[in-house]
């Protein structure tokens, strides 16, 4: 079997379409197809098949890209046992995660390796949750966040927990709420709220305000950036949910804890397997493990 063969089925099973293979690996899409072609000989089956506009894997080609995945993960582990007999992990990591998470992750994470062989290069992005997994085709270490893991869990990728961080409510400081000890879902029902875009980790939880409540909350601006709404809050231009972790004390803003429904979500760590498998990628998920049991 050709390992380029079955890394490219991999490539096509994680990233989806022949277009994004081909950028992913600086090539023109009739060179994937054309490789496409070449391993399909070269195993005797067919491999992909038509899907509107696009191309799937066929059974053969699924169980040939979790192959792929497989040896990939078995070589990384052999490599790195090697590499453990020449001393410390050392090389560079990159890291992609959303700016709520990295804020307090990242800057004691590059100061305990700040004397080791580990480099980091960090990228920050705030994305709908389900495309979290997809950056793990182009990062070592992916931090995600999610009300539940299921959406990395389906991607074969390796999930570590680092943290689950709670989320409070946000009111106003003048506003009627700001001196109860805790929220529920009723406290809330028909607040003016700061919430944020559709398909987003805290959206699941105004929904879940909403059923518990009978109600609707009335949803006065979508918004991505916690700063901003922080801002809109202290303002008093309604609630919102915000991360206690990373919440900065602000004046005319007041956070307060949510109860009878779920509002914790879980700060992840997610990477190919194979990729885990590195001396120093391993390091810098253990680092960040040790990190998120120190926050409180």
């Amino acid at each position: 079997m050709d390992l380029a063969h079955l890394e490219l089925l991999r490539e096509l099973r994680d990233r989806g379409t022949i277009t994004a293979v081909a950028e992913a690996g600086f090539r023109s899409p009739s060179a994937v197809s054309q490789q496409l072609r070449s391993a399909e000989k070269a195993f005797g089956v067919r491999l992909t098949e038509p899907e509107g506009r696009r191309l799937r894997l066929t059974p053969a080609g699924l169980l040939l890209a979790d192959g792929a995945s497989q040896i990939a993960t078995d070589l990384a582990r052999l490599q790195s046992r090697l590499d453990s007999l020449r001393g410390d992990p050392v090389g560079s990591v990159d890291v992609c995660g959303l700016p709520s998470a990295t804020e307090v992750l990242i800057p004691p994470l590059l100061t305990a390796i700040a004397d080791s062989g580990i480099e980091v290069a960090l990228t920050d992005a705030d994305i709908a949750e389900a495309d979290y997994a997809q950056q793990a085709a182009d990062f070592d270490v992916v931090i995600a966040h999610s009300m539940n893991q299921r959406p990395f869990a389906d991607a074969g990728l390796s999930i570590v927990p680092v943290v689950a961080e709670p989320l409070d409510v946000a009111v106003p400081s003048s506003h009627r709420l700001a001196r109860h000890e805790h929220l529920t879902a009723a406290d809330l029902a028909g607040e003016a709220w700061i919430g944020v875009p559709a398909g987003f980790p805290f959206d699941t939880v105004r929904i879940a305000i909403e059923n518990r409540a009978g109600a609707a909350l009335q949803v006065v601006q979508r918004v991505r950036d916690n700063r901003v709404v922080e801002a809109l809050v202290a303002q008093g231009l309604g609630c919102a949910l915000l991360p206690r972790f990373t919440t900065r004390q602000r004046v005319g803003l007041t956070t307060i804890p949510l109860t009878g429904v779920g509002a914790t979500r879980q700060i992840v760590a997610i990477a190919r397997p194979d990729r885990l498998e590195r001396g120093a990628v391993r390091a810098v998920v253990d680092h960040l493990v040790t990190i998120g049991s120190q926050l409180r």
